[in-house]
Formats: structure tokens, sequence, C-alpha cells
């Protein structure tokens, strides 16, 4: 046997084994959840103001990877359509920062419960009768 076989089959060894590792894996990037920038309570509807008039309306809410809500669901009624309607159109103009996922924006459905007090017999009601006059 040649004595540079050995040597020759030792070096051809360690270049196999050296190629033979598995990539290193890139770190991986943590997932985050949608969070509230921008989300102030809908205007109370005007033409409710002296009804005393209250309730709860709960929505599915799919917020878009730029942060805006993309389709709003009414999941529970409150009863009152004036109040459904304040509660998606309040909801519509809010803003979030997106959920993440490996880094990347990514749409995230929520729900919203909206919770929606009559105001006290006050400027919103005066409001209303300044404004609507004949229709009380």
């Amino acid at each position: 046997m040649n004595r540079q076989s050995p040597l020759l089959l030792i070096s051809v060894a360690a270049l196999a084994v050296s190629g033979c590792r598995a990539p290193v894996p890139e770190p991986e990037i943590p997932s985050t959840e949608i969070a509230a920038i921008h989300t102030p309570p809908p205007d109370y509807p005007l033409e409710l103001a002296c009804s005393d008039v209250g309730g709860k309306v709960v929505m599915q809410v799919v917020v878009g990877p730029e942060g805006r809500p993309t389709a709003v669901t009414i999941t529970g009624s409150s009863g009152v359509p004036e109040l459904d309607r304040a509660a998606d159109a309040g909801v519509r103009a809010w803003e979030f920062k997106p959920a993440t996922r490996h880094g990347k924006p990514v749409s995230q459905t929520i729900q919203v419960p909206m919770n929606f007090t009559p105001p006290q017999e006050s400027e919103l009601c005066l409001q209303r009768e300044q404004t609507e006059p004949d229709q009380l």
C-alpha cells in the first residue's frame, strides 16, 4: 500500500465530515399579537340621546397586515340598529399594530365587545333638541 494513501483517505474523510454538517438555522423571529394603537369609543347615536337606550354590540373584526380593520361582522347585536351601526362605524376607524408571524405582518381576527351607556340628559340631549326641533 502506498504511504500517501492513508493520508489521502484521512483528508477525504475530514472533508466529507465537514461537508455533512447541518446548516446553521437562522434565529427564529418570535410571533407578535395584535396591539391597539388608536381605538376611541364610538359616538353615541344622536337620535338616541334623550331615549335612555344602551346596549352591547359584539363584533368579529379582521385586522389586516396594514393594521386597519378589513372586515367587521356583528356577532351579537344590541337589538338597537342605531347602536349596531355606531359600533360598526366606530371600529372601522380604529388602528392597530398588526400581528406578525416570522417577522411579517399578518391578518388576525379578534372579537370586540362594545358597550353603549346612554348619556346623562345633558349636552347631547340638548344638542339633539336643537338640531331636530320638529321631530320631537
